[in-house]
């Protein structure tokens, strides 16, 4: 029988104590940021490095669109256009002005105006033969949710932010088949449609999550194991590329694009709109289980067991994080298990996680949009944010070694206010990698044992520490692939949407992915736009002509 926390309790109050101010603090601790005041923040103000040049940017894209350009002048809304960053990094950032197209037509004008602008500038240009230079040199950023804890990924001082919020259409087909859902969507308003339904997409786990970042770097889903990564799953994008002109990439108009962007980030155009395949859900199980460290030896064994048997594609799972929390000067463990077919009690392939005591559970049958719901509270917004990640074969040596560097960073973020120090393991399977629409993400190939998706995800409240803390993030990432470089347990593929500013994830796609993708950016971007004045995203390393790529 499982050793349940209430058990514990009855025979121990004190437990019942210490246990209760553990969960408790790590709660209010996301709760305090989650509902947050903001009415304290500061009014918004022009950028005071904003060129001549961006200045008339603006006026151009103002009187073409005079409905929908936010500027600085209009404090509240532009603040209110502003206050949607999950990365307090993002949201410090002052640009001239804040796009928000209410149609296709409308962005493609924007994108227009943008391309001449870019034209103008010699130093942003390939065709010039001018070498790139950094990304701050850019015109613009794309924002879809805004989720993002890459610097410069969505926003960008002085520069033009695209919003793409106004395009938050869902609409489910006649045969419920398939659903379009618009780049400004959050996963949490698709699960609630879906829901009632007794459907799901191939989506992200993360209510506030928005869709165009996860579905445009891979994406992984509840779903992944019956049905790939999220990008696999996208019948159709319509999306504005940089010439201005409005077309829809699927499987039988575009289909070299569309399989670029299935994981080549907004490397080619801004997409407007998804076409996503529906799949059956109805109640699934999981939820979040909470272990103190004591238990850490034996959770990471169960980690490489459950990976080692066969794969259950019902099982989404485990998401293990281990988490040092400053405030309060103690680790816990948190672990996400899914499974997604109705079942009234513990799947058998999660059984090893049963008997190990815990403070607490929140396991039991529930929708997606509550498990969505759940993943979004344990993500507080408006902190500082880093991110870094690598992938590691299943080896318990190397699992342990990977937990013990991450200790070893502990030490710094005790000085940190604020600092809240993870590093997460999630399984990625060779048979649900290569599931779903053809990619260019280069896991066809992978090796036929499962792979660990270790990522480290870190925030903390002072600029003042930034450095220090993506410093360490680095660190003990790089230690990590040291290590399984030499013991030849690593593996080159890193998530696009876990990697660090420092990363390149096309790098771990393999030179046949990578070039694909260099390709099709010459092809629909001749001039390398989207390379050198969008500043957002990975780019793919064209540094020299970006010449069209002939049929």
């Amino acid at each position: 029988m499982p050793i349940t926390f209430s058990e514990i309790v009855l025979k121990d109050p004190f437990v019942l104590s210490i246990s209760s101010l553990v969960i408790a603090s790590i709660f209010l601790y996301c709760f305090n940021f989650r509902n947050r005041d903001t009415s304290s923040l500061p009014s918004p103000v022009s950028h005071p490095e904003i060129s001549e040049s961006a200045k008339q940017l603006v006026k151009t894209l103002v009187s073409a669109l005079p409905d929908e350009v936010v500027l600085p002048a209009d404090a509240a809304e532009f603040a209110r256009a502003k206050d949607v960053y999950w990365d307090q990094q993002e949201a410090d950032r002052i640009p001239s002005c804040i796009v928000q197209p209410r149609s296709v037509e409308s962005l493609s004008i924007a994108v227009k105006i943008l391309k001449c602008a870019f034209d103008e500038r010699p130093g942003l240009h390939f065709r010039n033969g001018v070498e790139p230079g950094s990304r701050s040199a850019g015109l613009f950023a794309v924002r879809s949710g805004g989720h993002s804890p890459v610097s410069g990924a969505a926003s960008m001082d002085g520069g033009v932010v695209i919003d793409l919020s106004k395009f938050n259409n869902i609409t489910l087909s006649e045969d419920e088949k398939s659903i379009d859902v618009g780049s400004g969507c959050r996963w949490g308003a698709i699960s609630r449609l879906l829901d009632a339904r007794g459907l799901a997409v191939v989506g992200g786990r993360n209510s506030h999550v928005g869709v165009g970042g996860l579905l445009l770097a891979g994406g992984i889903s509840f779903f992944s194991p019956q049905y790939g990564f999220a990008a696999n799953n996208v019948l159709a994008y319509e999306l504005v590329l940089a010439d201005g002109s409005i077309v829809v990439a699927s499987q039988d108009s575009y289909p070299d694009l569309w399989r670029a962007l299935k994981g080549g980030s907004n490397n080619f155009g801004i997409v407007t709109r998804f076409t996503l395949r529906t799949v059956p859900s109805e109640k699934i199980w999981g939820g979040w289980l909470y272990y103190p460290s004591f238990q850490t030896s034996k959770v990471l064994a169960g980690i490489h067991d459950v990976l080692r048997k066969p794969m259950d594609e019902h099982a989404a799972g485990p998401l293990v994080s281990f988490t040092y929390t400053q405030a309060i000067g103690i680790e816990v463990i948190s672990m996400n298990l899914i499974y997604t077919k109705a079942v009234t009690s513990w799947p058998a392939c999660f059984t090893v996680f049963k008997s190990l005591w815990r403070f607490w559970s929140t396991c039991r049958p529930h929708s997606v949009t509550d498990a969505g719901d759940e993943m979004e509270t344990l993500a507080p917004p408006r902190l500082r944010q880093a991110y870094g990640t690598t992938t590691i074969t299943n080896d318990p040596e190397t699992i342990a070694k990977t937990h013990a560097i991450y200790k070893d960073g502990i030490e710094a973020v005790k000085k940190i206010k604020g600092g809240m120090w993870t590093m997460v393991f999630q399984p990625l399977h060779p048979t649900w990698l290569r599931k779903g629409q053809p990619n260019p993400m280069g896991l066809q190939d992978c090796p036929d044992e499962p792979l660990l998706l270790v990522s480290y995800t870190v925030s903390w409240h002072k600029a003042e520490d930034d450095g220090l803390m993506h410093k360490e993030v680095r660190k003990g990432i790089e230690r990590i692939e040291r290590f399984t470089k030499e013991r030849g347990t690593g593996y080159p593929y890193k998530f696009h949407n876990y990697c660090g500013d420092w990363q390149d994830p096309f790098e771990g796609y393999g030179k046949l992915g990578k070039q694909y993708l260099q390709d099709m950016s010459r092809r629909y971007d001749p001039d390398g736009l989207f390379q050198k004045g969008c500043v957002g995203g990975f780019k793919l390393g064209l540094n020299g002509e970006n010449e069209q790529v002939k049929e």
